[in-house]
């Protein structure tokens, strides 16, 4: 029995009158009795129950709504004083007071918090939104490699903002790489000719201008590449949105949502262009990185010195260490060029550049270079050093160099070397009883002086014997004991007669191995090391000109 609000009840056993003081309110107020029914309702609570009835909202047998029903009959009898509850009427929501009455009847206040709830439901949806942002940031720029950054992407596009998404990457030609995904589904690349005319707004992102509103493009006339391979259901709504990059767009993200669920709301429109952005950006970093990569192993693989093998029946082996053990070249450089078959002499250059780093190797490659096309001049030493130094002198590098060149040629089982030292340690002569013996060349610098002056000494080399070329971060190699010693030519001499009738390989391997020994874990300068021996019990079938082959002249990074 619901009474109105003009007559108000007389509350059981007093005389205390509360109709004119709750009828007034600027809220719904309901009166209920100890049974729960609804006793006294003022004008805002009758209009919002209409409303309720009008929406189909069911009421409790009392006529409360059923929240507050229950929360009616959980009232204390006595002690500690009622709380307040919360509950939803009419699509509203409201916090409700309960005032007891001495004639124990019940006085609800119903106070609105819609606007409130929608205020902190937004607050919550936005730091949601922002605690995504920043894990979707750490998850994309985790990975600098383009395919597995795209594939985060999709994959957190679907699982996150749609029911699929697909990466549309910048043209390859008249290509575009895909990456596909849907929720629950595997992530999905491949390579495709498309015509990003067939999707509203998608050939526009592609060159980086705004995205188009999602309700102008037609789900029904999505092309049949966009869909991801397995995708259940029909397109019911579309975001094309690009990738910003640094500079050029990085692509396109296209989601995907089902007929089945909601169409993508505004705001979620927009969230899915915050998402694109850092994704966008994550994978521009991705692609610039990538070219970078590309760009250095171009260079490396000019810069870093040949692997050297058996030439004409000459051995041939170096190693090399950059000063820093994160870089892989330097100042110190050698290069091994086979002659033609007609002289069967091979040009050896080692030589060391003033400096470390990628700086010197800028300028080993240049010399290096150099080199390379002076090689006709190769038998005439003194020529080849007078026009290195012309180039250097005129460059506008300050570094200058020390460099050992050799012409070695086989004879009658024998090597015969032509040693040249411009500036530079001399080389170090192993014979096959132990022996070592320095080479009696010399010379000024490359690349200091106008004029460059060099010593040439032949050198012969028995079987078993070895010529070994080397740059000074071997003997000025800082460590021993106390870690301030110089290794020094007298260790490397000694550490050398050891090495008599090794192999190439072993020669150099054992000296890098002492150098690195003696450095410990100090600070060095580049070292270089390259053997020439000549092999014990080699065959004479290269020392005839015109007759055998060179063994081997690969040169490879």
């Amino acid at each position: 029995m619901i009474r109105t609000s003009g007559t108000p009840k007389t509350p059981r056993g007093g005389d205390v009158h509360v109709g004119t003081t709750w009828n007034n309110a600027p809220y719904p107020v309901v009166v209920a009795d100890g049974g729960g029914d609804i006793v006294e309702t003022n004008e805002g609570a009758r209009r919002l129950f209409a409303h309720a009835e009008e929406a189909g909202e069911g009421l409790a047998a009392g006529g409360l709504p059923h929240w507050l029903a229950q929360a009616h009959h959980r009232l204390p009898s006595a002690g500690a004083p009622p709380a307040a509850v919360s509950g939803a009427v009419a699509g509203r929501t409201f916090e409700a007071h309960p005032s007891l009455v001495e004639n124990g009847d019940v006085v609800w206040w119903l106070v609105e918090d819609t606007d409130l709830r929608r205020a902190e439901q937004a607050l919550r949806g936005e730091r949601e939104r922002a605690a995504l942002l920043a894990e979707i940031s750490g998850a994309l720029l985790s990975s600098l490699n383009v395919e597995r950054c795209a594939e985060v992407t999709a994959r957190m596009a679907a699982d996150h903002l749609a029911d699929a998404a697909v990466i549309v990457a910048p043209a390859q030609g008249r290509r575009h790489a895909l990456t596909y995904a849907q929720v629950g589904g595997e992530v999905t690349q491949a390579v495709v000719s498309i015509d990003a005319r067939t999707v509203p707004g998608l050939a526009e992102a592609l060159q980086g201008f705004p995205p188009v509103p999602t309700r102008w493009i037609d789900p029904d006339d999505v092309p049949g590449w966009v869909v991801p391979p397995g995708f259940a259901g029909v397109i019911g709504s579309v975001i094309v949105t690009p990738l910003p990059g640094h500079g050029v767009p990085a692509g396109v993200l296209i989601l995907l949502r089902s007929s089945t669920h909601q169409a993508f709301t505004d705001g979620e429109e927009v969230f899915a262009r915050l998402f694109a952005a850092r994704a966008g950006a994550a994978l521009s970093a991705a692609r610039l990185y990538a070219e970078q990569a590309s760009i250095t192993a171009t260079l490396l693989r000019e810069l870093l010195p040949p692997r050297l093998e058996r030439v004409y029946g000459v051995e041939y082996a170096g190693v090399y260490r950059a000063s820093q053990d994160h870089e892989r070249v330097g100042g110190d450089f050698y290069d091994v060029h086979p002659g033609a078959d007609a002289s069967k002499e091979t040009f050896v250059v080692l030589g060391d550049v003033a400096g470390k780093g990628l700086e010197a190797a800028v300028l080993t490659g240049k010399i290096r270079s150099v080199l390379h096309a002076l090689l006709p001049l190769s038998g005439d030493h003194q020529q080849v050093l007078v026009l290195l130094n012309d180039a250097l002198m005129n460059s506008h590098h300050t570094r200058f160099a020390t460099l050992v060149l050799a012409s070695v040629r086989r004879s009658s089982g024998q090597v015969l070397l032509r040693l040249t030292s411009a500036g530079h340690l001399p080389p170090l002569i192993v014979r096959a009883d132990g022996r070592v013996e320095e080479a009696a060349t010399g010379g000024t610098l490359v690349g200091a002086l106008p004029e460059v002056r060099a010593r040439s000494v032949d050198v012969v080399l028995e079987p078993g014997e070895t010529c070994l070329l080397y740059t000074d971060g071997i003997t000025e190699a800082r460590g021993g004991p106390l870690g301030d010693q110089l290794y020094g030519e007298e260790r490397l001499q000694e550490a050398l007669r050891e090495c008599a009738r090794m192999p190439a390989e072993a020669v150099v391997e054992r000296v890098q191995m002492l150098a690195a020994q003696w450095l410990g874990g100090g600070r060095h300068d580049d070292m270089a090391t390259l053997a020439i021996t000549n092999p014990a019990g080699a065959h004479d079938e290269f020392d005839e000109v015109g007759h055998g082959s060179r063994e081997s002249q690969r040169r490879e990074p």
